[in-house]
């Protein structure tokens, strides 16, 4: 491979997240290298706020250490749009990823945003906060990787970003234990009073039981979510359509597996073999053929609409 940004990006993703590399594979040639540039930057980016490497290790920098990253990242996003030359290689892979396709300095900046809520340690009293948290961190990537994808229709994005928000709500329910070991909590305060767990106490092995009811309850929360990207495969293109069936299987999956293992769901890191990944794959080219034969449903009224879909954010039904 004679091309050092995309060897870079293709390192970054093999290694940052071995479930989406396997649907990236998909993709047809042009578009997946996008993909990966702009996955190597959402990489970084988190990588630099959290003092880790390619999502592993994560030791929380100082306050004043991690605010001082963050206004590096977003000096480095603007410098990246004006056209300047980028030292970084996960920067210069951006600039070609958001120059070539258009994708809007909103959405970038909506996404370090997510990584400023971190910073400042956010805490998310109710599902509707979560789900803010996720729209920035991921549900925005889905807006990104969908304008990559040739598709600018506000109904199409509309799924896209509920495939993000679905995503994250997975990986909060599998790393629930990872993440208060770092000092973080992206589970509504409100579901751990009703399960009797104080915020502190997360990782004691003696909430097991009652966080894996929790854990339950977020993957049963991203089922609507998932359904909703379903229905809008049949808008990409047909290898996008089967690269995206694949990932929305893949992670799917994985929320399914945590909530089977119950108390043991964070004994070791819930992902999927390559066998099941192989059966995924199969079964994502038939999402995508039969999303091409029939009528999409519309979106429920009661899922969390995105900041550029409705000034305001619905709640979602009375379990909000």
């Amino acid at each position: 491979m004679n091309d050092p940004l995309l060897q870079h990006a293709s390192q970054t993703i093999a290694v940052g997240s071995k479930s989406f590399a396997a649907a990236a594979r998909l993709f047809p040639p042009d578009v997946r290298r996008s993909v990966l540039m702009l996955y190597a930057w959402c990489r970084h980016c988190d990588d630099v706020v959290d003092g880790q490497d390619l999502g592993f290790g994560a030791v929380p920098r100082q306050a004043h250490d991690a605010v001082r990253q963050l206004a590096i990242l977003g000096d480095e996003t603007q410098r990246a749009y004006a056209g300047a030359t980028m030292h970084d290689p996960a920067f210069a892979a951006f600039q070609e990823v958001a120059l070539r396709h258009g994708i809007a300095p909103r959405y970038a900046f909506d996404h370090l945003a997510g990584f400023a809520m971190d910073v400042a340690e956010a805490r998310y009293e109710t599902i509707d906060d979560t789900l803010r948290y996720c729209y920035h961190v991921a549900g925005v990537v889905g807006l990104m990787m969908a304008q990559i994808m040739g598709t600018q229709r506000p109904e199409v994005l509309d799924r896209a970003c509920d495939l993000g928000l679905a995503f994250q709500l997975t990986n909060i329910a599998r790393d629930i234990v990872e993440d208060a070991q770092v000092g973080r909590c992206y589970v509504p305060a409100a579901w751990l009073r009703e399960a009797g767990i104080a915020p502190e106490e997360i990782a004691h092995p003696r909430h097991r039981a009652a966080l894996a009811r929790v854990a339950a309850r977020l993957v049963d929360y991203a089922e609507p979510y998932y359904d909703s990207a379903a229905e809008g495969i049949a808008a990409l293109p047909p290898r996008c359509a089967w690269a995206i069936a694949t990932a929305r299987n893949v992670y799917r999956q994985i929320g399914i597996e945590v909530k089977r293992r119950g108390a043991q769901a964070w004994d070791e890191r819930v992902s999927t073999s390559k066998a099941a990944k192989l059966w995924l794959l199969a079964k994502g080219g038939g999402t995508a053929l039969t999303a091409r034969v029939r009528t999409a449903a519309p979106r429920p009224a009661r899922l969390w609409c995105r900041p550029a879909a409705a000034p305001r954010h619905a709640a979602h039904g009375a379990d909000a």
